[in-house]
């Protein structure tokens, strides 16, 4: 397919996307197998047009005065991929399956590319009605973190010392140009490149015999700053697919318990495959059973609790641009309840003395710092453990100066900390 031709593509793609409200990765597959003359470069250079036009959305409209999918990729084509107006017409002809012509009114536009007087969530490319959110947590800056989040995001990874270390796993994957990650221990970082394709991991022997996982750098500093080090017993209690869990495995060294369960049973599925690759035996695994207590027994015995609790994933933006635009306000709402409900429940497992490690993807205050002062309003027993001293004692002192200003835990950012958006608190129960 010639370059125009997948740009006509990607604008398809884009108006079905505009009526379906699909993941975008789900709309991209049906495309696919509806289209086979497509290669796998041609699919993988639509799906990363597709991908860029949602990161820049609201500026890319902006910038072409119309919210049409047409004017969304060619906004993007200029705000993100830097094509002046001669480039992006020599991609407009009309011919061989090339998109129509530029009018005059989308040249002039799109020789001055103008965001002057641009409110700022079309600066930060994020819905407006969640320019409040974002001013709540970020004040003047919310535009600056948001167009971090429109970026796209390196690919990060966890050497897994139970197998090998962070050395050895570089040198494995020199060959990709992974590089230490600045926080964490453990963190390799390959970066995307120009046209911002990954770098094919399947195929990588590194993964297949679980020397490495896929993890973002934030991720991993979520289960080091739970301190785990000397918990014998340790209760994931919203593992999903398992990466945290396994993070907190070779923390431990294949010692103690492990205890990983989670609400949807099909999210565990993927963990059982993932423990055995990685060689971590110490976790055991409580798939749901319908009413069955599937955690009886450990009621306040546990030494850590791990609540990564369910969240609108604004923190992952980068990784899933769709997401933010198919998010709702009433999703908000829906998940600060799931999210008291899940710390109340890790209330009845940690024992006296023990550590409560309450993790969010997300970056809005109200399900971070917002969250936690209710907590420890409602519950005399709870303190909360000091950001700075935490990430001291993790052995990552840099990440100090970034403890939250709006209140307990450490806050994480693609601008602050070129990592995913995470929030991530610890507290210990008196009693």
């Amino acid at each position: 397919m010639t370059p125009s031709a997948r740009l006509a593509s990607a604008i398809e793609i884009l108006g079905q996307l505009e009526t379906s409200r699909r993941p975008v990765t789900l709309v991209l597959k049906d495309w696919g197998q509806s289209h086979r003359f497509a290669g796998s470069k041609d699919r993988t250079a639509i799906a990363s047009l597709v991908f860029d036009a949602l990161r820049v959305k609201s500026s890319a409209s902006w910038i072409m005065g119309a919210d049409d999918v047409r004017a969304i990729a060619l906004g993007m084509l200029a705000r993100l991929r830097g094509l002046n107006a001669d480039a992006i017409s020599a991609l407009c002809t009309g011919e061989r399956h090339a998109p129509d012509p530029l009018t005059d009114e989308e040249r002039a536009r799109l020789q001055t590319v103008n965001l002057e007087d641009a409110p700022a969530n079309v600066l930060g490319d994020f819905p407006q009605w969640l320019l409040p959110h974002m001013e709540a947590a970020f004040g003047e800056r919310a535009a600056e973190e948001g167009t971090a989040l429109a970026m796209r995001a390196s690919v990060d990874l966890r050497a897994n010392l139970l197998k090998t270390t962070r050395d050895k796993a570089l040198s494995e994957l020199a060959h990709l140009g992974a590089k230490p990650t600045p926080f964490s221990p453990w963190g390799l970082r390959i970066a995307i490149g120009e046209d911002g394709r990954a770098p094919a991991l399947n195929a990588e022997p590194a993964i297949a015999k679980g020397l490495v996982e896929v993890q973002d750098e934030a991720s991993q500093l979520a289960a080091l700053m739970a301190g785990a080090g000397g918990a014998t017993q340790v209760l994931d209690l919203c593992a999903g697919a398992g990466g945290k869990t396994l993070a907190l495995s070779a923390m431990l060294h294949n010692r103690g318990q492990i205890h990983a369960t989670d609400n949807d049973g099909r999210r565990l599925m993927p963990i059982f495959d993932r423990l055995s690759r990685a060689g971590a035996h110490n976790v055991q695994v409580h798939a749901p059973r319908g009413q069955q207590d599937i955690l009886a027994g450990l009621e306040a015995h546990c030494d850590l609790v791990f609540v990564d609790a369910p969240c609108t994933g604004s923190g992952t933006w980068r990784r899933n641009p769709d997401a933010k635009w198919r998010v709702r306000p009433g999703a908000l709402e829906e998940r600060l309840g799931e999210q008291r409900e899940v710390l109340e429940r890790a209330t009845h497992y940690l024992r006296p003395g023990g550590r409560l490690a309450y993790v969010t993807c997300s970056l809005f205050r109200e399900e971070n710092e917002d969250q936690v002062a209710r907590f420890l309003g409602e519950h005399d027993g709870y303190l909360p453990l000091d950001a700075a001293h935490l990430a001291r004692e993790a052995g990552v002192p840099q990440l100090a100066e970034h403890a939250s200003k709006l209140g307990a835990g450490l806050r994480l950012s693609p601008a602050s900390t070129q990592t995913d958006g995470f929030y991530i608190a610890v507290m210990t129960k008196s009693r």
